[in-house]
């Protein structure tokens, strides 16, 4: 399985916000005064808080959406479908170009599972497994604060990309009876990425430790272009004392509605 899609496509443009407690800081000051594009480096700031703090309202290019999406995702929080892998826990904010939270947005994800198969298309990175066009596919509304929650494995990885999962943020959605959603507006397609400390530890662990294809890292992928928590990288925090026992992935997502 090779994405041939190569890099990121010209388009509507958003707004990556960095995590952690000085990314937070930021976005409420941002918020208060949305005048203010950008913070700007002081002397006194260490390099961490400098690059949470270009990050914070800055404006990036959408990135391919891939050739592996499938229209009706089930609306849930959990897409695992019993897939075997590392727990992953993804915490994602959306706000707007004020970094105001967006209530009410549904934030759509799919990614491979550890053999690097993607429900729908099970058999093109040489593995025969089950194959019901769901696993690790689907999408939740932000709440009050602005916030997704979702339950899933660490992605593994196929030939030619670097370990990712793909995400959309839909607003004006329309809930359906069977479980998916309909209508709307699309206002972010990107992708998510994944430190390459941690995919090294993630993958010596079973069942991802079986997968034989070469991994492309962070600097040798087509689409990831380095540019940290702008560019869609998560901050990872361990669930547990070992690399098995998960991890959760943090990212706050601006959209320009």
């Amino acid at each position: 399985m090779t994405d041939t899609s190569n890099g990121r496509a010209p388009g509507r443009r958003t707004v990556l916000i960095a995590t952690g407690t000085t990314a937070a800081a930021l976005a409420v000051g941002a918020a208060a005064a949305p005048q203010t594009a950008t913070a700007q480096q002081t002397p006194r700031m260490t390099p961490a808080a400098a690059e949470a703090a270009a990050a914070v309202c800055s404006l990036t290019k959408e990135m391919t959406e891939g050739p592996y999406y499938l229209d009706g995702a089930l609306v849930r929080s959990d897409v695992t479908e019993g897939k075997a892998g590392v727990p992953l826990k993804l915490s994602l904010t959306v706000v707007d170009s004020a970094c105001t939270p967006l209530s009410g947005a549904l934030v759509e994800i799919w990614h491979c599972d550890a053999l690097g198969e993607y429900s729908g298309y099970v058999g093109n990175n040489g593995h025969s497994e089950s194959d019901d066009g769901t696993f690790l596919r689907g999408g939740v509304l932000t709440d009050s604060s602005g916030l997704a929650a979702l339950t899933s494995i660490y992605p593994g990885w196929y030939r030619g990309r670097c370990i990712h999962v793909h995400v959309k943020v839909h607003t004006g959605v329309t809930l359906t009876s069977d479980g998916s959603f309909t209508g709307g507006t699309t206002l972010h397609t990107g992708q998510l990425f994944f430190s390459e400390t941690v995919t090294t530890a993630v993958a010596k662990i079973s069942p991802y430790s079986t997968n034989k294809v070469t991994r492309t890292t962070l600097s040798q992928d087509s689409v990831y272009d380095g540019g940290g928590a702008s560019s869609g990288l998560l901050t990872l925090t361990a669930l547990g004392s070992s690399a098995s026992s998960g991890y959760t992935g943090t990212l706050t997502l601006g959209v320009d509605e």
